[in-house]
């Protein structure tokens, strides 16, 4: 039988290389529901050719637009971000890829767990704001949770077969971004379009200003938290620039497994569609005779303090990541829209991690109120 697939995010980076699998793995795969923000044009495009069951258009305003476009094909449109999380109570979806940038897929991921979803993520930001709870839920209710992130899978890849007591560190590589070797004056005033030319990977402009930072591997280090049940001295980060070696997993007796293979998040994402199986793909393969050199060096956490802000979110526990993520998120937005400068992504991010209240064992209705409250400090630096 086809694995029947929903993307939360089809169009944005992640979503639209899963579509590319779909279409390659069409006799294995089908789309059961797409969701997208704001860009209806490709959401229509995407459900023409797909026909899944149901998609949502977050953005309120672009329903009608949807709707019109499709009143002569077979397929449910619904509109709003609420929609999203309430679609997983009616969708028969086997697997839901959760692609949807930043705070915004909470709430979906924790509803399709509550239905017993298969979890491909790639959202790292649900684990970094509320991994006690996430990974709380996918016991309870028996669920898997396959990250896409091309550290995490690498991680897991190495992981399998292996007795997880076993580890003595895991160690998650970092290219380094566009700004790797820089000193904090060269960065003072580096430009939002420096920033987006990320040397290896192609990915969408949040993720690729974070990898600039380095504020995604720091989040990716609060996610390995929560995925392989680490205690914080057990995850390291180290520069590769070449981006080849993607994670290694060291053991108690010495011995490191590393995934290796060509910057491509296609491979992740096929990977977490079919495990615990390896299907055949028509992907790149890599030529060890074309890769000369592979290096690593320790990351500059006073230059890229993001990271070093990451770790004491980890140490700390609680809200703390969650408001973290929060005011990033803000910052971000901010220096993209040219209202700040580089540099002071980190500062706001840091001011905000003693403004907001701390709460040591939150809940939902607990991270809920800290995004928000997060968000408004962040405002308040800009």
């Amino acid at each position: 039988m086809k694995n029947k697939i929903a993307i939360l995010g089809s169009t944005g980076s992640i979503g639209t290389q899963a579509l590319e699998i779909v279409r390659e793995q069409s006799d294995k795969l089908e789309v059961e529901l797409l969701t997208g923000n704001s860009n209806a044009d490709l959401l229509i495009e995407q459900a023409l050719e797909f026909k899944p069951n149901h998609i949502v258009i977050a953005d309120e305003t672009k329903y009608a637009q949807v709707k019109h476009a499709l009143a002569n094909e077979d397929i449910k449109v619904f509109a709003g971000s609420k929609a999203i999380a309430e679609i997983m109570d009616i969708t028969s979806a086997d697997t839901v890829l959760t692609a949807m940038v930043g705070y915004s897929g909470l709430l979906p991921t924790i509803r399709a767990i509550k239905n017993r979803k298969r979890i491909a993520l790639a959202n790292k930001e649900t684990l970094v704001v509320a991994g006690e709870l996430i990974t709380k839920l996918c016991e309870e209710n028996g669920v898997s949770l396959i990250p896409v992130d091309s550290e995490h899978s690498a991680i897991f890849q190495c992981l399998v077969g292996e007795d997880l007591d076993s580890i003595d560190k895991i160690i998650l590589t970092a290219s380094g971004g566009p700004f790797r070797g820089k000193s904090r004056e060269q960065l003072a005033e580096v430009t939002k379009a420096q920033a987006l030319k990320h040397p290896n990977w192609n990915m969408g402009a949040k993720i690729t200003i974070d990898s600039a930072t380095l504020m995604n591997k720091g989040l990716e280090v609060i996610e390995a938290k929560w995925l392989f049940g680490l205690k914080p001295k057990q995850i390291e980060a180290v520069i590769h620039p070449q981006s080849i070696i993607h994670s290694m997993v060291e053991f108690n007796d010495g011995s490191i497994k590393a995934q290796m293979g060509l910057p491509d998040m296609k491979l992740p994402i096929h990977y977490a569609f079919f495990f615990p199986y390896r299907i055949p793909s028509d992907f790149k393969r890599m030529s060890f005779s074309e890769v000369s050199n592979l290096t690593f060096e320790q990351p500059d956490l006073h230059t890229f303090k993001n990271l070093a802000l990451a770790y004491d979110a980890m140490d700390k526990g609680g809200n703390m990541a969650c408001m973290l993520n929060a005011a990033n998120e803000i910052a971000v937005d901010a220096f993209l829209k040219d209202k700040i400068k580089f540099l002071k992504i980190a500062d706001i991010n840091e001011a905000c991690m003693s403004k907001v209240q701390f709460v040591k064992h939150p809940t939902l209705e607990d991270y809920i109120q800290t995004d928000k409250e997060a968000r408004e400090v962040a405002k308040s630096l800009l």
